[in-house]
């Protein structure tokens, strides 16, 4: 795995970016605008996503990076199954839900890779900011 310096740089966290973005656009007109509860639940799950790796990825440690990957994993699924829900109410086309579904999932397998990498490698070192100097 090539050095990542920032969570910008990961594939995962690029890819979550684009799902956030794809619920916002087919949720932002129509009936589905206005059914706040779901739209409002997906899209939070969407940004927890792209939130929680790069929260991870600026924490502390291995073990608190891969946590907080556990989570967006989770919010990954918390959006496949409300997909569901928004195709059955027709809030969304079956292109739309096939896209927005693929994402999700391909999202989800990645942050899976990611977590099995960095557990096989408890002690690697983390990303510091070595020969930074901060005036205050």
């Amino acid at each position: 795995m090539a050095t990542v310096e920032r969570f910008e740089d990961l594939d995962v966290w690029q890819r979550a970016r684009k799902l956030a973005n794809l619920i916002y656009d087919f949720s932002e007109a129509g009936a589905f605008a206005r059914d706040f509860g779901l739209r409002d639940q997906m899209r939070r799950a969407a940004v927890s996503v792209m939130s929680n790796i790069a929260e991870g990825f600026e924490s502390k440690t291995q073990s608190m990076f891969i946590e907080y990957l556990g989570r967006a994993k989770a919010s990954a699924g918390e959006l496949r199954a409300q997909l569901y829900l928004a195709l059955d109410r027709k809030y969304l086309t079956v292109e739309q839900f096939n896209l927005a579904s693929e994402e999700a999932n391909i999202c989800s397998k990645q942050i899976f890779r990611l977590s099995q990498y960095l557990e096989s490698r408890p002690n690697s070192r983390r990303i510091r900011e070595d020969g930074v100097s901060y005036n205050v």
